[in-house]
C-alpha cells in the first residue's frame, strides 16, 4: 500500500507542476481558457490518436478537441484465462487551459467483457460504462516553433468500470517527443511509467513502455503511420513487443477519421482493432 501511496502522490506532484511553469513568450502568456487563441492563430490540428506513442502538442488555450475509439475490440489471453473486450466511445476529451497546458479527461461511455477460463471453460460476460481517466499535458519545448517537441503527460485512472469487477486506481507518467524531418516524415517517440493492476489479481505492478512512430502523407489527406513498442513487467519479468499500423483521414477541417491495428507478437500480448475518430473546435 506504501508503494501506491507513494506511486500516486508523484503522480499529482506532475499533476501540479504545469501550473507553476512559465509560458513560451510574452505575447502568448494572455492566451488561456478565458481568453482563447484566435482562430487565424491556432496550431494545425494535431491528435494523440491512432498510434499508442502520444503526440507532445497541446490543444490551443480555449478550445476543445474530443477524440475516440468509435470501436475497439480487444483480444487478450493469459495463464488462466481468455479475454474478449469491446469497447465503444472510449473517448478522450482535450482542453486548452493555457498556451502550453491542457486538461484530458478519458472515459468508456461503453464496454463489454466475455472472460474464458481456460480451466474450467466456465464464460462471464459484463457490460457497462468504463474507467475514467484525468491527464493533464504540459509541452515544455516546441509546441509553436523548431523541429523538436516534447511534454509531460501524468495521469490516474479511477476505477469506474462496470464491465471490469476487479478494476483498480492507476497511474503513471508519459513523455512523448516528437521529430520534423525532412520530405514530411515525422518520427514520434515516447517512454512511460506506469503503475498497473496484475492481470490475474489484485496486486499490482510496475510497467515501462517505449515506443517509436513512423508517418508520412500516403496521399493529400491522408496519413500513414508505422509503430512499434513494448511494455516490461518489472514483477513477472515479462517483455511484450507490439507492431501496429493505422491511416488518418482528413475529412473536413478539423475532423479526422482513422483506422487500424495494434497487434502483440507475443501469445499473452493483447491484439487491438479500432475505427476512431477527431474532432476540434
Amino acid at each position: 500500500m506504501t508503494i501506491n501511496n507513494n506511486f500516486f502522490i508523484a503522480a499529482f506532484c506532475f499533476i501540479s507542476f504545469p501550473f507553476v511553469c512559465s509560458g513560451q513568450q510574452a505575447q502568448d502568456q494572455n492566451y488561456t481558457l478565458f481568453n482563447p487563441v484566435p482562430r487565424a492563430l491556432m496550431r494545425e490540428m494535431e491528435t494523440d490518436r491512432p498510434d499508442v506513442t502520444e503526440s507532445p502538442y497541446t490543444v490551443d488555450a480555449g478550445h476543445f478537441q474530443y477524440e475516440t475509439d468509435i470501436i475497439r475490440i480487444i483480444h487478450e489471453k493469459s495463464e488462466s484465462k481468455q479475454t474478449n473486450t469491446l469497447l465503444v466511445n472510449q473517448a478522450n476529451l482535450k482542453i486548452g487551459i493555457t498556451r502550453t497546458t491542457a486538461i484530458q479527461i478519458g472515459f468508456q461511455t461503453f464496454g463489454r467483457q466475455k472472460e474464458k477460463e481456460l480451466s474450467s471453460g466456465a464464460v462471464t460476460t459484463q457490460s457497462g460504462f468504463g474507467d475514467i481517466n484525468l491527464r493533464i499535458k504540459q509541452n515544455l519545448i516546441g509546441n509553436d516553433h523548431g523541429n523538436f517537441v516534447l511534454a509531460l503527460l501524468p495521469y490516474i485512472k479511477f476505477p469506474t468500470s462496470k464491465f471490469e469487477d476487479d478494476s483498480r486506481f492507476e497511474g503513471g507518467l508519459i513523455v512523448p517527443m516528437l521529430y520534423k524531418l525532412p520530405g514530411e516524415w515525422t518520427l514520434g517517440l515516447q517512454v512511460e511509467a506506469d503503475r498497473l493492476k496484475d492481470k490475474d489479481e489484485q496486486a499490482m505492478h510496475t510497467e515501462f513502455l517505449q515506443s517509436l512512430t513512423l508517418s508520412h502523407p500516403i496521399v493529400k489527406g491522408v496519413d500513414g503511420i508505422v509503430e512499434t513498442y513494448y511494455t516490461y513487467d518489472f514483477k513477472a519479468h515479462q517483455l511484450s513487443n507490439f507492431i501496429n499500423a493505422a491511416v488518418q483521414v482528413d475529412v473536413i477541417k478539423d475532423f479526422k477519421l482513422d483506422a487500424g491495428l495494434n497487434y502483440g507478437i507475443q501469445n499473452e500480448a493483447g491484439k487491438h482493432y479500432f475505427i476512431g475518430a477527431s474532432y476540434r473546435y
